[in-house]
């Protein structure tokens, strides 16, 4: 017989169960799964309310009240709900994990639960270091009241009272404080918690005998006028948000089960600044901080709303990215496009109010949308050299809309480009280039092109030939001088007159001065390689104003290093015009030149008629 066929038997071996250390598991739920203890209050309405939920699903007439007293240190929660056996208690208050849900056939109706993962009470451990449920099951009528009572260091113990202990179905809890935790089982906490929490429940909740829901919502109440409704939303967001929004817009999606309202922040955020939304989950508040409710381009609105379709996770604290959520961002986002091409269709003036704070959201979503794109053309504004316009304004100023990818190149061209007539937008800021490119798809005809030092130049008038060759001398030792910067230079005559030298170049001229940078400094392996992606002819430019007087006094200097000197000054102020940020080569030409012509003035050579 085979030597492996003859092997005993060996039985399987026994499964055992995992052990939960429940203050270990208590202090990963307040340090980890929740973010504050404040949510202890959320789960017992959450319990209350679901329990509610289920005795209704099968006694539609049957009471719907829950009532908290909290008093010394110790917090009483009672409901009308279905309530629990001895035999469910055992089941489901001392198994972790396990959901009352699951059970009695109520899986058909789970999805007028808030609650789906069987967390339960163990959130309550946070505060208290005992809970004691007192509960009578409503399936069950002649079932005695059952009392489960449970210890933070995982001890419980169960067992049944007499019938007047709770003469009604439901349940009481009962919470005696952990040390410290005193202040959350407080009157004043526990009844800000639970308005909080609980504004938009469809249940009576009281804390003692004050309401705490505020029903309906604001969003869904009669007033009297649309002037009253938008000042009774404006105090509501003051109220929530603690801003008065410029307008409010309704957000009611049907299909998803979604009613709320967006509103508008009255001063520009950040597009990188993550909204926040409040969001409400069948009327209890899921979260304060939900981040991917909205588009990212709709960062200019704060939401509250109220769902019963989007998913929430494990520690109920924000939603579930899924399909589902992904269809109501994408509708929410569609009913505030609606509102945005509404303004624009027939309210310009609060559009034109809306847009001067946050145009930049407007734009994040015009480049992704052609229709809104277009929509928007009349009302989005750019800096321009004929002023902020909007880019239908400027395309039927100019034939050819030319526009600069930084907003260093607008600076250094623009002046000079608006004395010759020439249009240019600045397309350095946030999307504005790709909204200028973008421009010939919606108005057909548009020409749109980048300038560049080329195109500058070829608009400044050129010097006579017979002027330019008496001042050969000149140019050539002024070139020689900006040569190593990779610099050219060009006379010109432009205006305005004040103007002596304009410093011109593009992002290739830029790539290749940064390539001839980093060829000096490395080594020759490097520098063999950096010196075959040298450009053909990428170079930035000095253009001198020949109408200038400077120029002209400048120009007829002698004296190759004076010249010198005053084309290293001439360079250092255009660069500063531009507002260009400097290198460690033009701050040293800088102060090369200031010191240089300091000590021209101060020690001038008498030999030199020049230089007088």
């Amino acid at each position: 017989m085979d030597s492996q066929t003859s092997q005993p038997f060996q039985a399987s071996p026994s499964p055992h169960t995992f052990q939960v250390d429940l203050r270990g598991l208590v202090d990963l739920l307040s340090h980890h799964l929740y973010s504050s203890p404040k949510v202890y209050l959320r789960e017992l309405l959450q319990n209350a309310v679901d329990a509610i939920t289920a005795r209704r699903a099968e006694q539609p007439d049957a009471p719907a009240t829950v009532r908290l007293y909290a008093e010394g240190g110790t917090l009483r929660v009672e409901d009308s709900g279905v309530g629990l056996t001895e035999s469910d208690v055992h089941s489901l208050l001392a198994t972790i994990g396990r959901s009352s849900k699951r059970n009695d056939g109520l899986e058909s109706v789970r999805s007028d639960f808030l609650g789906q993962f069987g967390i339960g009470l163990l959130a309550c451990f946070v505060v208290a270091e005992r809970i004691r449920v007192v509960s009578r099951s409503a399936r069950t009528p002649d079932a005695a009241p059952v009392e489960w009572t449970a210890a933070d260091d995982g001890s419980y113990t169960v067992r049944t009272l007499p019938h007047e202990a709770r003469a009604e179905p439901g349940t009481t809890v009962h919470l005696v404080a952990r040390a410290g935790a005193g202040e959350w089982l407080s009157e004043e906490r526990v009844r800000s918690l639970a308005r909080d929490f609980g504004a938009l429940l469809p249940y009576d909740v009281r804390v003692g005998d004050e309401p705490i829901a505020d029903l309906p919502a604001p969003w869904d109440r009669p007033y009297p006028s649309p002037m009253a409704r938008r000042v009774a939303l404006a105090r509501h967001c003051h109220d929530l948000f603690g801003f008065t929004p410029l307008d409010s817009i309704d957000l009611d999606v049907p299909l998803a089960g979604v009613r709320g309202v967006a509103y508008v922040l009255p001063s520009a955020v950040s597009p990188a600044q993550r909204a926040s939304h409040r969001v409400h989950l069948k009327g209890m508040l899921l979260t304060e901080r939900a981040e991917q409710l909205l588009p990212d381009w709709a960062f200019f609105v704060r939401c509250v709303l109220d769902t019963d379709s989007l998913r929430p996770t494990a520690s109920r604290e924000s939603l579930y990215e899924d399909e589902t959520l992904a269809a109501v961002r994408e509708a929410l986002g569609e009913r505030i496009r609606s509102w945005l091409t509404g303004l624009a269709a027939g309210d310009p003036e609060r559009l034109a109010a809306f847009l001067s704070v946050h145009h930049l959201g407007v734009k994040s979503l015009a480049r992704h949308d052609a229709e809104m794109l277009r929509t928007m053309l009349p009302w989005l504004p750019f800096e321009t050299t004929d002023g902020r316009l909007s880019l239908e304004e400027f395309a039927q100023r100019h034939p050819v809309v030319h526009f600069t990818r930084t907003v260093e190149e607008y600076r250094q061209v623009a002046p000079i480009a608006s004395a010759q007539g020439v249009g240019v937008v600045n397309g350095g800021y946030t999307y504005d280039s790709e909204l200028i490119e973008a421009l010939p798809a919606v108005r057909p005809g548009t020409v749109v092109s980048e300038l560049d030092a080329d195109t500058v130049t070829a608009h400044l008038d050129t010097v006579d030939p017979a002027e330019e060759l008496a001042l050969s001398a000149f140019l050539g030792a002024a070139r020689a001088r900006l040569d190593p910067l990779n610099c050219d230079v060009v006379l010109r005559a432009f205006h305005p007159l004040s103007v002596p030298a304009l410093h011109l170049d593009d992002r290739a001229a830029r790539h290749e001065q940064a390539r001839a940078e980093a060829e000096e400094q490395a080594d020759d392996l490097w520098a063999g390689i950096l010196g075959s992606l040298r450009g053909s002819t990428p170079r930035a430019r000095l253009v001198l104003n020949h109408l200038n007087p400077l120029i002209r006094r400048i120009s007829s200097l002698s004296d190759p290093d004076l010249i010198g000197t005053a084309t290293e000054s001439l360079y250092g102020q255009a660069l500063l015009m531009a507002q260009r940020p400097l290198r460690p080569a033009d701050s040293a030409l800088l102060n090369r030149a200031f010191i240089g012509l300091l000590e021209w003035a101060t020690h001038p050579d008498p030999g030199k008629d020049d230089r007088r």
